[in-house]
């Protein structure tokens, strides 16, 4: 009996594990309700479905990373001291990262063997950054603002890297456009959760979010390893530019003219016939080798992204002074966060529910859309519009980027295609931090600031709508070979 008693553990322990089940089945029955969700429709059998959840464990322990340094940058210091800090935790990080961004996607780019080390090295850098940041967090010391550099850098370079990815997880049943909804829906759903947390944990000390993070960030360093093989195979792949490709030289002109013509009327023509015998196979792929439609999404996409980047850091100086009435700083700015956040979702909703249709036009609506929203809260500013144009940049910018998405898939082969995508991804990085140094350079006046916005989106009606809605009369073209 007592070797009975002693396998069994006795009444006391078998009490313990069967509450320990108890207790453990509402964590069990989450975990496999989201592995359904993230696994479904062939996602789980391509991969798909880990990348949803290592993006899920990117964006929360960014977020964490937010509510420790909002914490100290934004609220524990006087108003008057506030911008100050403020304005210099923004010099120290974006200026140095407005030179550093352009690098990040061509270096990432002739690595494509190593985009699972990749981001494994960019979840642990900010791992590291973020135990580094937990001792100078509460001092507000200024060995935190390279720290919050390195941070952003690894967020961003992550960033690069997905969108690099996704297009070599694609299950056969899902579009590029629907994953890249999973994804970022995965992303915010984490968001959701991670804020709240971070909140709590720093009632306990402004450390205590930067401890939680690194423990995120460590996660995910081994989630990146758990990504498919294919994820760092290069096999077909080039490298796209989002330039035209160098012009062919005059040596090669003359060798395509025919004989007796050397001018340029005679190279034109010459070029019309080396066209058709192939002397185009060795031009470097561009993105203008396949029409405008992307050139025009990427610079309508531009202008969405510099809208996001200005309103970030434009309303968190704003509000910090001059809160929505009624509230206090840190709810004001959490009522238009969580409307840019509910907007960011319900733009990638919709994006997935309209399935790739009219991209072009989708990009020139919502473009539109957010020039009448700007101006309107030009006009008639107040806390209802602040709140209103957080929710349409939300949505407009998840919409065009998922009809970016799209044209690219549609219009960019296949040879440079996961290079494109790292590539816009980078120049919307770079739109952003432009769009957020405009932000900060600005007088805190609502009106202006929004007009100071209008003007950015009418820049970029001007230059982008006319040509989308032309090539959506066009019809699609159909992807050429690089």
């Amino acid at each position: 009996m007592g070797a009975i008693r002693s396998v069994d553990g006795g009444p006391l322990r078998r009490t313990a594990r069967g509450a320990g089940r108890v207790l453990r089945a509402p964590f069990r029955a989450a975990a496999r309700g989201v592995r359904r969700a993230t696994h479904a429709h062939g996602a789980g059998e391509s991969g798909l479905g880990k990348l949803i959840e290592l993006h899920a464990v990117n964006s929360a322990g960014d977020m964490l990373i937010t509510v420790a340094l909002a914490s100290t940058v934004f609220f524990s210091v006087p108003t008057d001291q506030a911008r100050g800090r403020v304005a210099l935790y923004l010099a120290v990080t974006m200026a140095p990262f407005t030179l550093l961004a352009p690098v990040i996607g061509p270096l990432l780019d002739r690595i494509p063997h190593g985009r699972r080390a990749a981001m494994a090295g960019a979840m642990l850098t900010r791992a590291l950054l973020a135990l580094t940041m937990s001792g100078a967090v509460a001092s507000g010391g200024l060995e935190l603002y390279p720290a919050a550099l390195g941070v952003l850098v690894a967020s961003k370079a992550y960033g690069v890297v997905r969108s690099a990815v996704v297009p070599r997880l694609l299950p056969p049943r899902i579009s590029l456009v629907k994953a890249n909804s999973r994804v970022t829906l995965g992303g915010l759903l984490a968001t959701g959760l991670a804020a709240p947390l971070g909140a709590g944990l720093h009632k306990i000390g402004p450390e205590y979010p930067l401890y939680g993070a690194f423990v995120v960030f460590v996660l995910g360093t081994v989630l990146s390893f758990s990504l498919p093989h294919k994820v760092d195979s290069a096999k077909g792949e080039a490298r796209a530019r989002l330039v035209s490709g160098e012009p062919p030289s005059y040596r090669s002109r003359r060798a395509t003219a025919p004989a007796g013509r050397t001018g340029r009327r005679g190279w034109r023509r010459g070029s019309r016939a080396g066209k058709k015998n192939g002397a185009r196979k060795n031009r470097p792929p561009g993105l203008r080798t396949v029409g405008s439609s992307v050139l025009h999404a990427l610079q309508a996409n531009s202008a969405l992204r510099m809208l996001s980047g200005f309103l970030t850091f434009f309303l968190a100086f704003l509000l910090r002074i001059h809160p929505l009435g009624g509230l206090s700083p840190a709810f004001s700015l959490a009522f238009v966060a969580v409307a840019a956040g509910a907007g960011n979702a319900l733009g990638t909703a919709i994006g997935a529910l309209l399935r790739s249709r009219g991209p072009e036009k989708t990009i020139a609506l919502v473009l539109t859309v957010s020039l009448g929203t700007a101006v309107a809260t030009a006009v008639f500013y107040g806390a209802f519009f602040v709140v209103v144009i957080a929710a349409v940049a939300g949505i407009s910018q998840a919409l065009g980027k998922q009809s970016l998405d799209s044209l690219i898939q549609r219009d960019v082969p296949e040879a440079v295609r996961t290079s494109a995508f790292a590539r816009s991804e980078t120049l919307l990085q770079m739109s952003w931090v432009v769009g957020g140094a405009i932000g900060i350079l600005l007088p805190l006046n609502g009106t202006l600031g929004m007009a100071v916005a209008s003007a950015v989106l009418a820049l970029g009606v001007a230059t982008a709508v006319r040509g989308l809605l032309t090539a959506a009369r066009r019809g699609s073209p159909h992807p050429r070979v690089a």
